[in-house]
């Protein structure tokens, strides 16, 4: 281990502005979500489940309907006369 080198860096980060600091946290998280594998790769059915549901729930469930005639072929296709 190189502790000169960490004890420089400690240095560096804690001399950082708080937006600094904020974009360093970025991207430490970034490097770190790319070290490992996608969800879609290790997710079992359980926790695909789970997070479909927790997705859904993030709707609002007063959004309207839309009327039949808003999703039929006629109103989608509609022929300019």
């Amino acid at each position: 281990m190189n502790a000169q080198l960490i004890e420089s860096l400690a240095g560096v980060i804690n001399s950082l502005t708080p937006e600094e600091q904020e974009f360093l946290a970025i991207k430490t998280k970034q490097i770190k979500n790319n070290l490992q594998p996608p969800f879609y790769e290790t997710a079992t059915t359980e926790e695909w489940i789970k997070s479909f549901e927790e997705w859904a729930n993030t709707h609002d469930l007063n959004t309207p309907i839309l009327s039949d005639y808003a999703v039929s072929r006629e109103s989608i296709y509609r022929a300019d006369d």
